[in-house]
């Protein structure tokens, strides 16, 4: 799988561990560097993912927050910030997550290459129940709150 790769200043101590961990595990990394505001770089992971030169999305500011707030404002990009390994499988399998956002400032390297793994290695579930509630996501995004769900009034 291909994986963008960015941080922001704050982020910047897990950006090694983060990068040589999935291409230890096979992966390709598309290296966006860092920058200064994270805005920037959630907006550069969005475009990358959005073109299709990478599938997935590895982002680290301070505390893993800010970064996923700005990226989850993007049209196809489901960031969230994942700091324990159960919710780094989960959010893939059951939300399509497509981008971890992870904090520099709140973990370490050994729990941040824990965190990248669990997340590259989980695959996205087909059961109908997640599917009928990613959809419900996705007409939430395009419709924002004017959303209706089939069935409701």
């Amino acid at each position: 799988m291909i994986f963008a790769v960015g941080v922001d200043h704050a982020g910047a101590p897990l950006h090694e561990v983060i990068t040589a961990t999935l291409i230890e595990l096979g992966h390709v990394v598309v290296d966006l560097g860092q920058c200064d505001d994270y805005p920037d770089m959630a907006l550069q992971m969005g475009q990358v993912i959005d073109s299709g030169e990478a599938e997935r999305g590895v982002l680290a500011c301070g505390s893993g927050a800010g970064i996923a707030v700005a990226a989850s404002k993007l049209p196809g990009i489901r960031a969230q910030t994942i700091h324990d390994t159960y919710t780094a499988h989960q959010a893939v399998e059951h939300d399509a997550v497509n981008v971890l956002c992870v904090g520099g400032r709140v973990i370490g390297t050994e729990v941040a290459r824990e965190l990248v793994a669990t997340f590259a290695e989980a695959q996205v579930s087909d059961e109908p129940r997640h599917l009928r509630r990613r959809a419900k996501v996705d007409l939430m995004e395009l419709e924002g709150l004017n959303a209706k769900f089939e069935g409701e009034s």
